[in-house]
């Protein structure tokens, strides 16, 4: 039976700790905050993955100096959303944070999307409440052999409907949450998607402001956002490209005058050394939010308060335990 659910407030969560690859940091201590990023990701699919398929001196080669620019530009906190059969390594992340000065998360759970590719195959057969049982422990005893322990659970769903697997990820997700108090961050297909999982988190009295709605640029219709917003989600835009910068803007704006600010989340979705690729490929760099979205945000007049908002109070609070 589940234990009975405590509801926090938002400022009361943040006066908790968050969990880095170093060790618990209290929240307000995370500063400016990326809460959408990539350090390694292996695309080779979970029944192909393995140890040893790349140089984690060459990957910590490559990625450093972008850390250490990204630290310099004002960054104090890097959440890393490689999952778990995807390239997750805890140990290089804590690697790097000692190297760049950066507070680094990891995460516990499984993605689902693009058709189960990177869900491990017991996954497809067990029960919500074994894979629970899973990212639990990982929260609670650490990540093997590392034994890291991660910051927030991360999920991935393909465009709504809900698959049955991917509902019992959901579902796997809401109990983990319930005894860790660990945010949910889910790669979510689209906005049909993005509310169904919220509904089923409904259900589990899992509250909306536990649940970060990952990639919400890839809905295109402004009201899903602000519905899900409205319900008390974390709506997060990510992946700046220049083309798309005045598109990322107006989408942030029409949030804010709907009086919506304090449940967004921005971030890049940048990085990506890729295993196979000659030193990980076309590496991106993290610190175009800090170079080219803040300030095409003030020149839509959003005042300091409202920078300060989107990457440091709204990432502060977000990530926030609920236990």
């Amino acid at each position: 039976m589940l234990a009975p659910f405590r509801r926090f407030e938002t400022r009361d969560r943040a006066k908790g700790k968050v969990m880095t690859v170093l060790g618990p940091v209290p929240s307000e201590h995370l500063g400016p905050t990326l809460i959408h990023e990539h350090i390694l990701v292996d695309f080779a699919g979970a029944d192909k993955i393995a140890p040893g398929k790349y140089d984690p001196d060459e990957v910590f080669e490559v990625a450093l100096p972008f850390l250490k620019r990204l630290k310099s530009a004002g960054c104090e906190t890097f959440v890393d959303c490689t999952p778990a059969y995807l390239g997750r390594d805890p140990e290089l992340l804590r690697r790097l944070s000692k190297a760049s000065g950066l507070h680094i998360l990891t995460n516990t759970g499984f993605y689902g999307a693009n058709k189960n590719r990177y869900v491990p195959r017991f996954a497809l057969t067990e029960t919500a409440e074994q894979l629970a049982a899973r990212w639990v422990k990982e929260a609670t005893d650490g990540i093997p052999p590392s034994n890291i322990r991660p910051g927030f659970i991360k999920i991935g769903v393909d465009g709504g409907p809900l698959s049955e697997v991917h509902a019992k990820l959901v579902r796997a997700a809401a109990l983990a949450h319930r005894q860790t108090g660990l945010v949910i961050a889910s790669h979510t297909g689209d906005g049909v998607a993005a509310l169904e999982q919220l509904d089923l988190l409904k259900k589990h009295d899992v509250p909306p402001s536990a649940f970060i709605w990952v990639h919400a640029q890839n809905e295109s219709n402004p009201e899903v956002h602000r519905r899900a917003a409205e319900m008390g989600a974390w709506v997060e835009f990510e992946g700046l490209v220049e083309k798309d910068l005045p598109q990322r803007v107006d989408s942030l704006r029409q949030l804010k005058q709907a009086g919506y600010l304090r449940r967004i989340l921005i971030s890049n979705d940048a990085g990506w050394y890729n295993v196979g690729e000659p030193r990980g490929g076309d590496f991106q760099p993290y610190d175009r939010l800090f170079t080219d979205l803040l300030p095409a945000l003030r020149r839509a007049d959003f005042t300091a308060a409202d920078l300060e908002a989107l990457v440091v109070k709204n990432p502060q609070h977000a990530l926030s335990p609920f236990l």
